[in-house]
Parts: C-alpha cells; sequence; structure tokens
C-alpha cells in the first residue's frame, strides 16, 4: 500500500514541476555608446544661463532701447571680463604662466565670475585637461566630437559617464582660498557681477538700469561668452598649423584672433602652454599678452614664463621640414635611381645604334627624343652627345646647365650604366 500511494505521489510532483513557469535567462549587458541619446543628459542650470536668459533677454529688446552710454558701458565691461577669462582664469590659474598678487586674484575672479563661464576650480581643470588630452574621448571639448560640442555643447549636455573626462592635477587650486571663495558663492557672485553690476552702471550713467540688465547684462555677457566658446571650436578648426600638427589646434586667421583677445594663436598655445604669451611677435594681436606686461610694470604680475626662442625655432623648421616633405612627395622627379634597370655599355651603344636618342650624363641614360627638337642650344649641339658620355659636356664643358635643366633631365631618364650607387 505504501507503494501504491508513493507512486502517484511522485507523479503529481513530477507533473508540478513540469507546470512551473520558464523563467527567461538573464539579458546581456550591453554598454551604452556615447552616440546613444541616454548617454548625455541637459544641464538645466547651464542651458537656463546661456540660452534662455540671453533669448528672453533678445525678447525685450523691442521695448528696451539701446542708449550710446549703456553701449560703450556694455562693450568696456565685456572686454573686461574677456580679460578676466584670458588673463586669470586661464593664463594664471589653468596655466601658471605668471604669479599675481591678492588684489588682483581678486579682481580677476570677481569679473570672472561675471563672465558667466563657472568658477575658476572648473574651468582651470577642464582645460588643463582638454591639453592633456586633446582630441581624445577624455578632453572635455574635444573638436573631434563636432563643431557644436566644441563651442557649447560640452556645456549644455552632461556626459552621464562621470570618467568622461580626463585626471588632472588641480592640488594649486584646492589650496587657493580665492579660488575656493569664487567657488563657494559663484552663483550669487554671477548674478551681481553678470546682471546686476551692469544695471547699476548704466543707472548710475544714464538712468537706464533695466537697458543695462538687458543689453550690458544680459546680452554683453552672452556675447563674451561665445567669443570665449569659439576658442574651443574655431581654434581647432580653422587656420594653419605653424609649430605642430599632432594636435588639432590651429592659428587662426587674424580676422578671428581680432574677436578672440589674441587667443586665436592658439597652435603656439597648445605646443608651448606654459608661455604667457599666445601672440610671440611683438606685432601680433594679443591683448592678453600686453596686460599681463602691463601689470607687470605695475609690479602686480611677476614671475613672466617664456618658452626658450631655440626651441620655439626648432618647433618651426620642423614643420617647415613636414610641409616640404609632403610637397616634395606631390612632385614628380623622375623614376627613382635604384628602380631603374641597370644596363651595360654595350648595351646603351647598341640602343642608340636603333636610331633611339640617348645620352649618358652621371652614368644615367636618358631618351632625349620628345627634347632634341626643344634644346635651347639647338638641335646640332645636343645631337652631337648622342651615343656618348656627355657628363663633362652638360656641367660646364660647353655650358653649365642650370638647376631647372638638371631637374629636366632626371625626368628623361630610363636606366644607369653598371652601379647606380656611383651616380
Amino acid at each position: 500500500m505504501q507503494q501504491l500511494t508513493a507512486e502517484p505521489a511522485a507523479f503529481l510532483l513530477s507533473r508540478k514541476q513540469s507546470h512551473a513557469p520558464v523563467q527567461p535567462p538573464p539579458r546581456p549587458h550591453i554598454p551604452r555608446s556615447s552616440n546613444s541619446p541616454s548617454f548625455y543628459s541637459f544641464n538645466l542650470r547651464n542651458t537656463f544661463a546661456i540660452i534662455i536668459i540671453p533669448l528672453g533677454a533678445l525678447l525685450c529688446t523691442p521695448w528696451v532701447p539701446l542708449k550710446n552710454k549703456t553701449l560703450l558701458f556694455g562693450v568696456f565691461y565685456a572686454y573686461l571680463r574677456s580679460f578676466a577669462i584670458v588673463t586669470g582664469y586661464h593664463r594664471l590659474w589653468a596655466h601658471r604662466t605668471y604669479t599675481a598678487n591678492t588684489a588682483l586674484r581678486l579682481i580677476f575672479a570677481l569679473l570672472g565670475a561675471g563672465a558667466g563661464q563657472d568658477h575658476i576650480k572648473k574651468w582651470a581643470r577642464d582645460h588643463r585637461a582638454h591639453h592633456r588630452y586633446v582630441d581624445t574621448d577624455q578632453d572635455p571639448y574635444s573638436i573631434k566630437k563636432g563643431f557644436f560640442y566644441a563651442h557649447v555643447g560640452w556645456i549644455l549636455f552632461e556626459n552621464n559617464k562621470t570618467s568622461s573626462t580626463g585626471h588632472v592635477d588641480i592640488s594649486d587650486l584646492k589650496s587657493d582660498r580665492i579660488v575656493e571663495w569664487q567657488r563657494r558663492y559663484f552663483v550669487p557672485l554671477f548674478a551681481v557681477m553678470g546682471y546686476l553690476v551692469p544695471a547699476l552702471v548704466c543707472e548710475y550713467l544714464d538712468e537706464d538700469f533695466i537697458g543695462g540688465f538687458i543689453w550690458a547684462g544680459c546680452i554683453g555677457t552672452s556675447v563674451q561668452q561665445q567669443l570665449t566658446f569659439c576658442v574651443n571650436s574655431l581654434a581647432h578648426w580653422v587656420g594653419d598649423q605653424p609649430f605642430t600638427a599632432a594636435k588639432s589646434a590651429r592659428q587662426s586667421p587674424l580676422a578671428i584672433t581680432l574677436f578672440l583677445m589674441g587667443e586665436g594663436y592658439h597652435n603656439y598655445h597648445h605646443e608651448f602652454p606654459t608661455d604667457y604669451r599666445t601672440g610671440i611677435r611683438w606685432y601680433d594681436f594679443d591683448p592678453g599678452k600686453w596686460m599681463i606686461s602691463f601689470l607687470s610694470l605695475l609690479g602686480l604680475a611677476t614671475n613672466l614664463k617664456r618658452f626658450p626662442q631655440n626651441e620655439i625655432n626648432k618647433s618651426i623648421l620642423q614643420r617647415k621640414r613636414e610641409n616640404l616633405k609632403k610637397e616634395g612627395e606631390a612632385v614628380d622627379w623622375g623614376i627613382p635611381l635604384e628602380e631603374l634597370p641597370v644596363w651595360k655599355w654595350e648595351k646603351y651603344e647598341e640602343q642608340t645604334r636603333t636610331g633611339r636618342n640617348l645620352i649618358v650624363i652621371r652614368n644615367a641614360v636618358h631618351d632625349i627624343s620628345a627634347f632634341v627638337a626643344e634644346h635651347p642650344g639647338g638641335p646640332a649641339l645636343i645631337a652631337g652627345a648622342i651615343g656618348k658620355d656627355a657628363t663633362e659636356m652638360f656641367e660646364g664643358g660647353v655650358y653649365g646647365h642650370s638647376n631647372a635643366a638638371n631637374n629636366l633631365l632626371d625626368d628623361m631618364r630610363i636606366a644607369v650604366i653598371g652601379d647606380a650607387t656611383k651616380i
């Protein structure tokens, strides 16, 4: 009886197990691509400051006339903030190309906050990473990700991959009390220096508080921001590369450099980032260089760093060699000697007896059939050298031929006599 009851129980148990729901296999983990829409998300704070506020200000302009004094102050104040970015954020804190006293650093921190390009610590950290990892995935605003991304996309969209920007040492920034103070109070400083100060100054100059807020504040800040952003986009996009071709940075045309406060000499800057100058010639339009030099005369800036001129000259010459090599590769120099067939003298004589217009110069056989009638000295003179060694005649025995004649001769060679290395 026990066996009879055990078997049905086992049978029922097996049926119950056979009808249990089948669990699907776990889905494989697929890493997100940087091209995936979910890889990036909007940075709402930056979008509001860089897009929403300027657009809102533009919509108000039909009802807010631009007064002359407001325009003049707006341009002046935009330049002041640009100097804070160029000579403060960039050349002082990001690259440490000179030393500034406390008062000057505080002024740069205040005006830089008014430029609305984030606090010094973040700005300098990103810029150091840009130089160290330029044109790679760890470059925070790599031009390889597209013009828009390098210009402003990297600010508007946050990369959800936290390890995207490469590591750099910012211990000096962490220990700088002014840098830390500005970071802590950046948002109110930006509001005051970026919008309230222009409004108050324009109110004082021409009773134009609203105009100062709209034109000198909101719109002036936006224009100044876009010009700075052009350094990350245009200066990696347009221009030549006289110092290095290993990086995308370029020497922008003067028309662009005029609007970039001298930062358009970007190819030089990326090759020699520790130099306080970007335009190294005295006449190069580099207001940042001139400002730092002026501040040094006042004793506010010291330890101005210059890269050794000899090393700069080396880079220039190396680039010229590279360019000459590329240009040379595009020129037809004739068939290389090592690729020509090797003839014995007897074969050369045999070929001329068949009626071919061949001459030997410096052990190379040249077919001058198409040139005999064009010879500047007349066909009779050159025809007299057919079947002979005309080296002495060509090199001055009759006439000292030009470099152009030598180049033309190279295009006519068809073989070498004996060992080509003797030529």
